[in-house]
């Protein structure tokens, strides 16, 4: 007789996944394990991207603006696909600001979110300290577990 493997959720919760994405390979990787865990957890999953644009020059390149918005957007949309074709609830926000943590950490406190998927660039000595780390300042401020997910490719 065949035995029916049922994987149970690894989560305290899980029902809430925001997944940040910036079109790199490290953040399709993330997606692919928002979807894993959102599959098992039976949960909704928000993805989130950052027009990494500071006020200043807001007002002063509305072009950069928008090419960086169309960007954005197409990362969106790919993530949005590759998770409506697991068949899970899937919300995408957009969000503008200079310093990509705080708004990635911003909506994790407002929607409640129980797990936070993002890839990292795995910068490390020197460049680390230079450019900092986006997913090390999500870690430190974030309202929940933050599973950072390298590319395996």
């Amino acid at each position: 007789m065949e035995q029916e493997l049922v994987c149970a959720c690894p989560l305290t919760r899980g029902e809430r996944i925001l997944v940040a994405v910036d079109g790199s390979a490290f953040s399709d990787a993330a997606v692919d394990q928002a979807i894993s865990l959102g599959e098992i957890c039976n949960s909704e999953i928000f993805v989130i991207s950052v027009v990494d644009l500071y006020p200043e020059q807001m007002s002063i390149a509305p072009a950069l603006v928008e090419e960086k918005s169309a960007q954005v957007r197409q990362h969106l949309d790919a993530a949005k696909e590759k998770v409506d074709a697991a068949n899970i609830p899937c919300e995408t926000i957009v969000r503008m600001g200079g310093r990509v943590y705080e708004p990635i950490v911003e909506e994790a406190k407002k929607r409640e979110i129980d797990l936070i998927v993002m890839g990292t660039l795995g910068r490390t000595g020197f460049e680390r300290i230079l450019l900092g780390s986006v997913a090390q300042n999500v870690i430190g401020h974030a309202p929940c577990p933050v599973l950072v997910v390298p590319n395996v490719d």
